[in-house]
Order: structure tokens, then C-alpha cells, then sequence
């Protein structure tokens, strides 16, 4: 069986496991270590708390030295409400594209790295080569943030470089945006409408807080700083749910508010967070507490990622390209995990990976066999890189 058709094999196992964020990933590791194992890897399994999912950090090569990681997540977003002419967990096969769950965002990179794992078990290797697979990415990075933290912690030697395999149609991308994400509860005081005046209406309090998010944002465009890199090249926040209320005849004593911040390299989303809050705390929560003091608004970020801002320059920008066979690199507004390897562990790092952004989370998600292909050059060229 030739190399690409392994790919094709490797990926059809992976999309057949659910791995939506909302089920475990766990039966999708065990098959992972099945196909490692024997060829010698070492293997290191990190749970979280739940123990329902968990993180692979897997190495080929002497330890003792700085290597490559290759990660990627194994999650994916849900199928529920969409249109798909197949099965999404069947991988399907038609002109030249391969239909499935996962197949663009990321399975397809997982399924290169996994069928040339021999090759890699093969190879006298003078670097290691790392795969990192992740959990629980689709919803907030969740599982990268735990083995970026366990592994800067626990490893005396900080990989050379990390490739991100999220799906740039193999472009080497250097950047992206930060992100935020934000729950505010606003805790009013009920009462019958006719006497509104001597309640805290949660609902008009939340509207006035989601004016002055839009307010920063329409800011962040007019005389934000400006990254020309970028599609927006601007700071943005955004407004994504607005909830409360029960009937008309009913003051409401309850709001919810989830917003985002995505930032550019040059701003600091906690403090523009810290912003909105610091609003909140001196303008509105006097006027509510003023009625009731048992009346406020809690603010909790429950997700988020940092940006990731590579240097053209930087060596494993050079190298990203060479193993590519590309000249050119971009930014993205889409986060990844990338950020996290970059500034917690300090791992130099880029995004490259087969497939387009554009089919990822879609019904009848797919990625061009072409692709795989190119990916699989890629890390041929890795191994060869690694070998020297």
C-alpha cells in the first residue's frame, strides 16, 4: 500500500470515531496508541478531570534533544441541524474530495502524521518528532491549554519547532488573533411592570453594557491599531448572545451577555475585557445597587486562546516554507492552538496544514485528496530534515 493510500486508510478509521466535544476522544486515542505502539513510540497520556477525554503526547526519536511537534485536535463540531447528503462518519469519495466529519478540520493532518509513523520509527533519527492531539479545541482550546502547561512544565528541553496542523491549504500562516470569551450575568430585581421604577430591570442594564461593546468596537475600527495582514485588521468585539426576560408585565431580574474580543499583536485583549467591566462597575452597578444592593453584574471568561504572531523571519517560518515548498506566509482570523505552544512553552511556531478553512465545520465537510498529498510531502521532507 503506497504511502497516499495509507493516508486514506488512516483517515477513514478517524472519521468513523465521534469525536464531537461533546462525546469522549478517548476510544480514538486507544486506536492511536495501537498504531504507535508498535513501532516504538513513546507515549504519554494525560487526562483531565472528567477522565472521559484526554491529551497524546507521542515521540519518535532520541529524547534527549530539541525536536519537531506535529499537533492537531482531535475533536470536531457537531453535525446537528445540517444537511449532509452521506454519512458524516463514513468517509465518502467522490471526484478527487473525500467526504466526512473531521475530514478538512483536522483528521485529515492526523491521518498523515499516523500513516507515516512507520517511516518515521524507520528513519535514523537525529532530532525526536512529537505528535501532540489534543482534546476539546472546537470549544476553546480547552485541552491544549492543560499539555501546553504540563509539558512546559515537566520537559527539560523546549522543542526546536511546532507545526500546527490546522487546514491552510498548506500555507505557511504565522499569525492570528487572540480571543476572548465572555459570560456576563446581570442580576436584577423583579417586580410587577407597573411599578418598574421600583425594580432593577436586568434586561435594560445588559442593553446599556452591549452599547458600550459595541461603542469599543466601532473605537477598535475607527483608530484601533491596524495589522495590514489580516482580512480585518483591526481589533474586533462582538456581541453574540443576548438573553432574558419572562413576560412583558414582569421586570426582569435576570440577563445573560456572551461577547468576544479578538485581538491583534498589538492589543491586549484582557485589558480591553477589563475595560468593559471596569464600565460596568463605576457607571451601571451604582444606578442598580442604588435600588438594591443585592443587584450587580459578574463577569467570567470561559474561554479563550492567545494570538500567535511568528516573525516572518524566525527560523521555523524559513523551515515551514522549505518543507512546503512555498515562498509566501499569511495570517488567519480563525484561532488555534498554535498561540499556546508559542507563548507558554515558547515553542517557535507556525500553522501549515492540508485543506481549507472553508469546508471546515460544514455539511458534507470535505478535503481534495491533493491536499493529502501535499501534506504527506511535507512531512516526508520532515523526516528526511529531522535525519540529517
Amino acid at each position: 500500500m503506497s504511502v497516499n493510500e495509507r493516508v486514506v486508510a488512516r483517515l477513514k478509521e478517524l472519521v468513523a470515531f465521534d469525536t464531537t466535544s461533546r462525546n469522549s476522544n478517548l476510544p480514538l486515542l486507544d486506536h492511536v496508541e495501537d498504531i504507535l505502539r508498535p513501532l516504538g513510540f513513546a507515549l504519554e497520556r494525560y487526562p483531565d478531570e472528567t477522565g472521559t477525554k484526554a491529551n497524546l503526547w507521542a515521540t519518535i526519536g532520541p529524547a534527549d534533544r530539541p525536536g519537531i511537534v506535529l499537533s492537531g485536535h482531535t475533536d470536531v463540531v457537531p453535525v446537528d441541524g445540517q444537511d449532509w447528503e452521506t454519512d458524516p462518519f463514513v468517509l465518502a469519495e467522490r471526484d478527487g474530495r473525500l467526504y466526512g466529519r473531521g475530514a478538512c478540520d483536522m483528521k485529515g493532518f492526523l491521518a498523515v502524521c499516523l500513516a507515516l509513523a512507520p517511516e518515521m520509527a524507520a528513519a535514523p533519527l537525529a532530532q525526536p518528532i512529537h505528535f501532540a492531539f489534543t482534546h476539546d479545541e472546537e470549544v476553546g482550546c480547552v485541552g491544549a491549554q492543560a499539555l501546553v502547561r504540563r509539558l512546559a512544565a515537566e520537559k527539560g528541553i523546549v522543542p526546536m519547532a511546532c507545526f500546527v496542523g490546522e487546514p491552510t491549504s498548506m500555507g505557511v500562516v504565522v499569525g492570528h488573533k487572540g480571543k476572548r470569551s465572555v459570560k456576563v450575568t446581570v442580576r436584577g430585581l423583579t417586580r410587577h411592570s407597573s411599578l418598574a421604577p421600583q425594580g432593577v430591570n436586568a434586561v435594560e442594564f445588559a442593553a446599556l453594557l452591549v452599547a458600550r461593546i459595541r461603542a469599543l468596537a466601532d473605537r477598535l475600527a475607527a483608530e484601533g491599531a491596524r495589522d495590514g495582514a489580516f482580512d480585518v485588521p483591526h481589533t474586533t468585539a462582538h456581541v453574540g448572545v443576548l438573553t432574558g426576560g419572562t413576560a412583558l408585565n414582569i421586570v426582569p431580574d435576570v440577563a445573560s451577555i456572551l461577547f468576544e474580543i479578538r485581538a491583534i499583536g498589538a492589543d491586549d485583549p484582557d485589558a480591553l475585557v477589563a475595560e468593559i467591566e471596569d464600565y460596568a462597575r463605576r457607571e451601571l452597578e451604582p444606578r442598580m445597587r442604588a435600588v438594591d444592593p443585592s443587584t450587580g453584574i459578574d463577569f467570567e471568561v470561559y474561554a479563550g486562546f492567545p494570538g500567535l504572531d511568528t516573525p516572518p523571519d524566525a527560523p521555523v517560518v524559513t523551515l515551514g516554507k522549505r518543507l512546503a515548498g512555498r515562498n509566501d506566509h499569511a495570517k488567519v482570523a480563525y484561532g488555534t492552538e498554535a498561540g499556546l505552544f508559542s507563548q507558554i512553552w515558547q515553542v517557535p511556531t507556525v500553522i501549515v496544514g492540508p485543506g481549507s478553512i472553508a469546508q471546515a465545520h460544514q455539511a458534507n465537510e470535505w478535503i481534495a485528496k491533493d491536499q493529502l498529498v501535499a501534506c504527506a510531502a511535507f512531512v516526508e521532507r520532515l523526516i528526511a530534515e529531522c535525519g540529517r
